[in-house]
């Protein structure tokens, strides 16, 4: 469905001195794969797209002389660790045609098709230095659409850095001048965990995020592991949103008798009413523990602050535990109020006490926080435990490269059972998409619960 043209190894368009650059613990914590995004545009005219590769390359070229760690590979180091060298090595783009249509992709749920429109990446058989930290591929359609399947290192750059390189990587393909440029320091970071009282232990311990709870009778998470998973898309319109955020706001008013606490958010009353509704679809034991994940972006809650467009990763996936029984039987503010709290958890004493934790352990090989699609190894956030992602503020959509801004954007592809992103409408209506992956036997029974509850 997808034919290949060309392919081209793009490096920086101004030499750039090779050094090795420092990664923070948050750089090494995280999975050695790649986060892939497929963006979509339908061009007013054809005409648009007659240099597009050519273009695209161009562009490409000039961003990675300011995005240069992009251009750079990766190296094993000792205790599961890698390092970063900035060798100008270059990205890989892609050039390749699709008898598809648009519309063929329907409500743009990651699916093979969507996968389809990145490059392939084979992480367990080709070394790691071998392997680009960037790939990019264009996919023209037969309707005359386009799309562009961006991966980006996970260990060279969090949400926030990928969609703003490819915000600037647009704005020169465009023909305009790249003023934003990222802040690439990363040893930044060494000062945040050196001001650390070294006389006082860190408060978090690594137990205070792993191991995660498995089912009751079960000694481990490999049997979930095994079972099937599916892929779907769902959607909340503005007023499904707004009605599951009053019933949290009113039931804590209800309770606490005082509107002193500020309300909850969208997209903690959204993420509540997904926790309590795949506990009841899962079918979970009363007595049942359970964990939702959700990424906390931090770059503002650490003291200083770091420094705007920090260029990296700035992410926490922060933990908030519950009693199976404890979510049904309470109010959704009851799992509202847990999600708030372990967010604003989340200060500069909470950051400094994580990177030391993070820093201690010798060995990190093992304990990448989630586990992808047909893999033994690595954090199963499935059943009974699950993990949120927002891009709600990411300033999405903002990728034009000439030929108009996206119609649509989704994650490729999802890691695996219990794996959800929350997605602005890309009209402005207020509205959320929510892909996600869970088990085959559980889909059914939540879809029903997702919008029965509301």
């Amino acid at each position: 469905m997808v034919n290949l043209i060309a392919s081209h190894i793009v490096k920086p368009a101004k030499p750039i001195s090779t050094k090795v650059m420092f990664l923070s613990e948050c750089d090494q914590r995280v999975p050695v794969t790649h986060a892939i995004v497929v963006h979509f545009y339908k061009p007013e005219s054809p005409e648009l797209l007659n240099d597009a590769t050519e273009v695209l390359k161009d562009s490409l070229s000039e961003a990675l002389v300011a995005f240069y760690p992009l251009a750079g590979r990766l190296y094993p180091k000792d205790g599961g660790r890698v390092e970063l060298h900035c060798n100008s090595m270059g990205a890989l783009l892609v050039e390749a045609q699709s008898e598809l249509k648009i519309q063929d992709f329907g409500d743009f749920c990651p699916a093979p098709q969507i996968r389809a429109l990145i490059p392939p990446i084979d992480n367990n058989n080709t070394p790691l230095h071998e392997v680009p930290l960037l790939l990019a591929q264009i996919t023209k359609f037969a309707c005359g659409g386009v799309s562009i399947g961006l991966a980006v290192s996970h260990v060279i750059a969090d949400g926030q850095s990928g969609f703003h390189f490819l915000s600037e990587w647009a704005k020169i393909a465009r023909g305009e001048k790249s003023d934003d440029q990222p802040f690439l320091d990363r040893t930044i970071f060494q000062k945040y965990e050196d001001d650390h009282p070294s006389s006082t232990a860190p408060k978090l311990q690594y137990s205070d995020f792993f191991p995660l709870p498995v089912l009751i009778g079960q000694s481990s998470s490999l049997e979930e592991r095994k079972m099937a998973s599916i892929c779907v898309m769902l959607k909340l319109s503005k007023d499904q949103i707004e009605q599951i955020r009053n019933k949290a706001n009113d039931q804590d008013l209800m309770i606490h008798k005082t509107s002193n606490q500020r309300p909850f958010s969208r997209f903690v009353a959204v993420s509540a009413h997904i926790w309590k509704c795949l506990s009841k679809a899962r079918m979970h034991s009363p007595d049942q523990e359970t964990v939702l994940y959700v990424t906390v972006d931090f770059r503002n809650r650490l003291k200083p602050p770091l420094p705007g467009r920090y260029f990296g990763n700035a992410v926490l996936p922060v933990p908030t535990r519950a009693i199976v029984g404890d979510l049904q039987s309470r109010p959704l503010s009851y799992a509202s109020s847990k999600i708030k709290e372990a967010i604003e958890n989340v200060t500069d004493e909470y950051l400094r006490s994580y990177l030391v934790c993070m820093k201690n352990i010798p060995e990190v090989s093992g304990s990448p926080y989630f586990h992808t699609v047909g893999r033994s190894q690595g954090l199963f956030l499935g059943n009974p435990n699950l993990i949120i992602t927002t891009w709600v503020g990411l300033g999405l959509y903002k990728a034009d490269f000439g030929w108009g801004d996206e119609i649509f954007m989704a994650p490729a592809s999802l890691g695996d059972d219990g794996k959800l992103f929350i997605i602005p409408s890309p009209n402005g209506d207020g509205s959320f998409f929510i892909p996600l992956r869970l088990q085959v036997e559980h889909i059914n029974a939540f879809k029903k619960y997702f919008y029965e509850d509301i």
